[in-house]
């Protein structure tokens, strides 16, 4: 099957729609499968362009026997919703030629957060009268509106009815989650088009190591704190302001806070930890994939922390399945699907959002019983191992596609005028 993928993050970059979209690639490939994906510069979070790469118009190159092509795009900081928006519009504009201009495919795949590279993908299906599939990562515009970028009004309603003119057009809508499924039905999306592929974990990637492996004394942290990390972005969606208030809670206590990542709220994090003056506050900043599971497995918790909105209830942050697969205890911050994962599994703590106090006493707990840390740690890794591996989340995946491809779709068969 030759499958042409579109999607606007990719590695280098290490956000979780690049790395599933690579792991999920990079498996097909394995089983025989060709796979190009077209995507951008890389640049994210920071919105620098990385290293070794250039902003040029078009260029083609080879990952792990996928065939990446990268197209140019406005290159910004994750900040600004004008920016954001020029950055989604010029990647649809680039995207859309570099990926007519590949060989005829069977199917064509547009992944969200950000609708217009779906608007993309959809568009170069309808032209090579292929298959088109539409992965939902994001419900927008709730997403943009739960995160206050933007309120209800005539935008809104514009993209609420894009994504809708999307969701029906799509041969299959394959979502991350069971909530957004829910959500989908009741906008009137035929169940015969819809499938679920949850998120995952390299389980080859990440694997249980020594606590004491040298990234605490680098970073200054002290060896014997009960260190709790948060890895991923420091954005608008994570609520971060109430870790540095929970880290204020407990800061004559043995028990310290590493964020690492960056995004739109570093810098006001980091002003926030100054205005207190607070010792028990760590930024890493971004950092290698190759060097997240050091990290993790040099915590005694990871920390998955979003915005206290009734939205985040449908979202499973990949940053999960990562902490499993490492053995550590989650303490998790989120409602909903992601809730009952971690507790289904055993594999963790699940407290309010955005509640200082409460998180503050779960991590004193976690501090006061090793053994359960251990234990839930240890139940965690087997849930990886079983539903939560990304090779078997990646076959499950080419599954709905090579059944798709099957019946042809309706973008297949539908004329061009």
């Amino acid at each position: 099957m030759k499958i042409l993928f579109l999607t606007d993050n990719f590695p280098p970059e290490t956000n979780a729609p690049a790395l599933r979209t690579f792991e999920h690639a990079r498996v097909w490939v394995e089983d025989g499968h060709r796979v190009t994906v077209v995507t951008g510069t890389p640049n994210f979070p920071t919105g620098r362009v990385h290293e070794g790469y250039r902003n040029t118009l078009y260029s083609v190159g080879e990952m792990e026997g996928i065939r990446v092509v990268r197209v140019w795009t406005y290159v910004t900081p994750n900040a600004g919703l004008f920016r954001r928006s020029f950055d989604y519009l010029s990647f649809m504009l680039s995207s859309l030629p570099a990926a007519l201009i590949q060989e005829r495919p069977d199917v064509v795949v547009g992944t969200s957060p950000q609708l217009l590279t779906v608007v993309s993908a959809w568009a170069a299906a309808r032209l090579k009268r292929v298959p088109f599939v539409f992965e939902l990562r994001d419900l927008w515009p709730e997403s943009m509106i739960a995160v206050g970028a933007a309120s209800e009004g005539r935008a809104t309603r514009g993209i609420a009815a894009l994504a809708d003119f999307l969701y029906k057009r799509a041969d299959c809508v394959i979502s991350v989650t069971e909530s957004f499924i829910e959500v989908l039905k009741q906008r009137g999306i035929p169940d015969d088009k819809l499938a679920v592929v949850r998120n995952g974990v390299n389980l080859s990637e990440f694997t249980p190591g020594p606590r004491d492996n040298g990234l605490r004394e680098e970073a200054g942290i002290h060896a014997d704190d009960f260190l709790t990390t948060y890895v991923g972005t420091l954005g608008m969606a994570h609520g971060l302001t109430s870790v540095i208030a929970t880290a204020e809670i407990t800061r004559d206590e043995p028990i310290h806070y590493l964020l690492v990542g960056e995004g739109a709220e570093r810098v006001e994090l980091e002003r926030e930890v100054e205005r207190l003056n607070l010792a028990n506050v760590t930024f890493l900043g971004a950092q290698p994939r190759e060097q997240i599971p050091r990290i993790l497995n040099a915590s005694d918790a990871v920390l998955v922390h979003l915005r206290d909105d009734p939205l985040f209830s449908t979202v499973i942050p990949s940053k999960i399945f990562e902490a499993m697969a490492v053995a550590k205890p989650i303490v998790l911050a989120v409602e909903g699907e992601s809730a009952d994962i971690v507790t289904n599994a055993k594999a963790g703590v699940v407290v309010r959002a955005e509640s200082p106090a409460e998180l503050a006493e779960t991590i004193r707990g976690l501090l006061s019983e090793p053994e359960l840390a251990r234990e839930l740690g240890l139940r965690g890794r087997a849930a990886a191992e079983g539903e939560f591996c990304r090779r078997a989340a990646a076959r499950k995946m080419l599954g709905v596609l090579s059944r798709v491809v099957g019946r042809g779709g309706t973008t297949a068969r539908r004329p061009v005028h």
